[in-house]
């Protein structure tokens, strides 16, 4: 191959990404990065389905558990590693595989970052003592008003993403979304993405099973060990939340349990509306054997 290529797995939680990443590796005799934002962080193994030790071993795997979630670690810096990583990477291969379902961190590294105006911190700090009082609806409200645009297409049930569209808007007096894909970056490698679904009963089946799974492997004491630090924003994600509002009285366990089950389904939908809206992705159903995924793939190589 002349050029180098970067063939990312993309797909809702619980789909099996990592096991198609794994198969494309070794076949293609490389490495993976992951693009997965919940799993960064040590501390959280078993609540973010931290790839096995079996898996990990199999092929090697950059950026899984790097940081402590006491670390500051934003998209942009995963931005600035991640491409530092692969041009290192794309000395010895001709392909690498990126995995992952957060599709920020995965826009980031293929298409870059926007460039947003510096605003003054006392406008985050309101929004989240606001967050803090009133809830994440008010915030909701505000965006919805602020940027209509950017409403419908955002997660707006994350509200770190939530407060950054929020106070780029209060701060600048202008919509989050007229700063979005003003530029565009040229990267080194070509990029292909492909992309597992299958019937949301499916996916909602195999998300409830991957919660019960995480329960008997010990999710409960892994929460509890980071309860006190539970204001960390790396600490903000389904998994967590719903067993700290068990650990403070406010739920019993089979009811958090339900919840984790229920807010996790909830984000699967958010990760394929995201995905559905990007026509470069290639669709294959999660149990699609690696020789179809590969057939497909050397068409759009040779199509390169």
């Amino acid at each position: 191959m002349k050029d180098k290529y970067l063939i990312t797995v993309v797909g809702p939680t619980a789909i099996g990404k990592t096991a198609m990443a794994i198969k494309l590796a070794l076949h293609f005799n490389t490495e993976i990065i992951s693009a997965d934002s919940r799993q960064f962080y040590k501390e959280m193994r078993i609540g973010t389905a931290v790839p096995s030790e079996e898996e990990l071993a199999s092929v090697p795997h950059h950026f899984i558990q790097h940081k402590s979630i006491f670390d500051t670690y934003s998209v942009g810096k995963f931005e600035r590693d991640a491409i530092k990583k692969l041009n290192e990477l794309f000395k010895k291969h001709d392909v690498v595989i990126m995995a992952g379902g957060s599709g920020l961190y995965v826009n980031a590294v293929i298409d870059g970052l926007d460039d947003f105006p510096a605003v003054d911190d006392s406008v985050r700090e309101k929004l989240n003592l606001e967050l803090k009082e009133q809830g994440i609806g008010s915030l909701q409200e505000k965006l919805k008003k602020c940027d209509p645009e950017h409403y419908k297409k955002m997660d707006i049930e994350n509200p770190q993403r939530l407060i950054r569209a929020l106070e780029i808007c209060i701060g600048t007096g202008k919509p989050y979304s007229s700063f979005l894909k003003q530029k565009e970056i040229a990267r080194d490698f070509k990029s292909i993405k492909i992309g597992l679904t299958a019937d949301r009963e499916v996916i909602y089946d195999r998300i409830n099973r991957r919660v019960d799974i995480m329960i008997s492997e010990g999710l409960i004491n892994e929460a509890r060990r980071l309860y006190e630090y539970q204001n960390l924003n790396a600490l903000q994600t389904v998994g967590y939340k719903e067993l700290f509002s068990h650990f403070s009285g406010d739920a019993d366990l089979d009811f958090a349990v339900s919840e984790i089950k229920k807010n996790t389904r909830r984000f699967a939908k958010r990760q394929l509306t995201w995905f559905k809206k990007d026509d470069g992705i290639l669709w294959f159903d999660y149990t699609a054997p690696l020789e179809q995924v590969l057939n497909k793939l050397t068409l759009q190589l040779n199509k390169s």
